[in-house]
């Protein structure tokens, strides 16, 4: 299964670019046994200042067809990583790929919202859309290693 993260921004070279290259990687590693993986992250940058509308175009064409559609928003389920990972192995079992949006600084378009099937929110505080990318790719990995029964989550 196939996930797609796909999010408003470049992450520059740095600690956030380089923690999430590190999650991913370790999730495709624990995922691949369980069929989970890999991960792909596709950025969009709207350089000619639409707002959220233009960024929601962009965000809609970098899904990929079929995909699942999972955005990050603060008004979101807040489910513990156990759920999370059910969520995931969920989408895994019904041969479906997800795909989380991660909208810019003024978060995503209410038409994309719309579109999801699920919201995820990480707490009712506000991230910096890059650290949510971050807090995400660990989620994922940390989802997999519940799934395949590793020490690395310990609730």
């Amino acid at each position: 299964m196939r996930v797609t993260i796909c999010a408003v921004g470049r992450l520059r070279p740095g600690p956030e670019r380089d923690l999430v290259a590190d999650y991913l990687q370790r999730f495709e590693r624990t995922g691949r046994p369980l069929g989970l993986g890999p991960a792909q992250v596709l950025e969009v940058e709207d350089r000619k200042g639409g707002g959220m509308a233009a960024e929601a175009a962009l965000l809609g064409r970098a899904i990929p067809a079929g995909a699942v559609i999972c955005a990050l928003d603060e008004r979101g389920e807040t489910p513990d990583s156990p759920a999370f990972a059910g969520w995931l192995a969920g989408w895994r079992d019904a041969g479906q790929a997800p795909a989380f949006v991660i909208g810019g600084a003024d978060g995503l378009d209410p038409a994309l919202r719309g579109r999801a099937a699920r919201l995820l929110s990480f707490g009712p505080m506000v991230w910096p859309h890059l650290l949510v990318r971050v807090m995400l790719a660990e989620q994922l990995y940390r989802a997999a290693t519940i799934l395949a029964g590793t020490p690395y989550h310990r609730a």
